[in-house]
């Protein structure tokens, strides 16, 4: 696949850092698994590291088959979820009097959390924390009006990818696959064409910019070009009673409409694969 081999070894952490600047730089999602902890006997080390991609592929080294099934889980539900994991494997002590037995632990789970234990002859305990590492999600802004401008900028701040579309654009515009938002912000001036290039993408999630009354005059004339009631029912404009008297409060008020908009996706249970 041109990426990165990575075995055991003393160069492992410059590995997998260059494999995490692989997967920035061509938006794949991937998980990073830290040893933060080892209790001997362990095969592992603090500050092992291994990548682990959405297929359950696991690079790097953070011990061995007693850690790696349970890291790939944790690393899967760490994607799904967008949140990080801490996992504590827990060894059978080898006195009893010190230290929770692992056959009393077993499994317990809170908020980010997981304690399992570890049937592995070694007895030997891991913490491994995992951060997910996705894509920052795309937000194609259309139009050149200030609100556009100040939407751009603001986004950039708050961990978007920010892509301005003008007119010119839109005839050739190409959407790369993953999570994207986009915003009309062309103010009357070609409304329906930004929107009908926009919707023509299924998974964007598609804003307009407008009053009450040009919202309205969009969706006829999207109908009137052939859009179906579903297609056009995809278009959000905000909901709220609060209107932006600025041109950069409007755009802050379009930004949050989004935010809010990913908060609620990523609220949504994923299904996370089991190994």
């Amino acid at each position: 696949m041109g990426r990165s081999t990575i075995e055991r070894g003393d160069r492992i952490g410059d590995d997998v850092l260059e494999l995490l600047r692989e997967y920035a730089a061509d938006g794949t999602p991937c998980a990073l698994a830290t040893v933060i902890r080892t209790e001997p006997p362990t095969s592992a080390r603090p500050g092992d590291k291994a990548v682990i991609t959405a297929d359950g592929r696991l690079r790097g080294w953070i011990g061995g088959s007693c850690s790696e099934p349970v890291v790939r889980r944790e690393a899967l539900r760490a994607l799904a979820e967008g949140t990080p994991q801490l996992i504590h494997i827990v060894g059978q002590p080898r006195d009893s009097v010190v230290g929770t037995p692992a056959d009393e632990v077993k499994q317990s789970r809170k908020q980010g959390e997981l304690m399992i234990a570890t049937t592995c002859p070694s007895g030997g305990s891991l913490d491994i924390f995992i951060e997910p590492r996705l894509p920052k999600p795309l937000l194609l802004v259309f139009g050149d009006s200030p609100a556009a401008g100040a939407l751009v900028r603001l986004a950039e701040l708050t961990g978007f990818r920010t892509r301005a579309v003008n007119q010119a654009e839109i005839g050739s515009l190409e959407i790369p696959p993953g999570e994207g938002y986009a915003v009309v912000a062309t103010m009357g001036h070609y409304d329906e064409e930004a929107l009908e290039v926009a919707l023509s993408h299924p998974d964007l999630d598609v804003s307009l910019i407008a009053s009450t009354r040009r919202a309205s005059a969009a969706r006829e004339a999207l109908f009137r070009r052939g859009l179906d009631e579903h297609t056009v029912a995809r278009i959000h404009t905000s909901p709220g009673k609060v209107r932006g008297t600025t041109q950069e409060e409007i755009a802050l008020l379009a930004l949050a409409d989004i935010v809010a908009a990913r908060r609620k996706r990523r609220r949504i249970p994923q299904p996370v694969n089991r190994f």
